[in-house]
């Protein structure tokens, strides 16, 4: 298990990628934000562990890197902020959960999301696609 606060947010970035790229499912410890029983936020952070299959990553107008997986618990399309993952741990298995065709980043009224369009060679390294990720967000 590899803990977010011991690597940097592009080692950890890198490990996902990889991760995507060869459909290896991850454990993740991260915080997320609590509801009341009618569906409303409160406020505060509790720690969840779910096992995911990442499928996509995009940018939010606030600067968080998001990443779009499914949820080997409930079948369904969830999304996790980088900067709240506390610790991961890399399965050897391989994805098991169809994901959607086509999906659209949520709009959230008032805010909306910014996406950054990456186009790179399918060849093209991890380690250099997330230095291109780098560079978009950075612009």
């Amino acid at each position: 298990m590899r803990h977010t606060n011991r690597e940097t947010t592009t080692q950890t970035l890198t490990r996902l990628i990889k991760a995507a790229d060869r459909q290896h499912p991850i454990t993740i410890t991260a915080l997320k934000e609590e509801k009341t029983e009618a569906g409303k936020k409160t406020g505060r952070l509790v720690q969840t562990t779910r096992t995911i299959e990442i499928y996509n990553f995009y940018v939010s107008n606030a600067g968080d890197i998001l990443i779009v997986a499914m949820d080997r618990q409930s079948g369904e399309r969830r999304e996790f902020r980088l900067d709240r993952l506390i610790s991961y741990s890399i399965h050897r298995t391989s994805y098991r959960i169809a994901r959607p065709v086509a999906v659209e980043p949520k709009k959230r009224p008032g805010t909306g999301l910014a996406t950054v369009t990456v186009l790179y060679p399918v060849d093209c390294p991890v380690t250099a696609r997330v230095q291109l990720l780098a560079d978009a967000l950075a612009a």
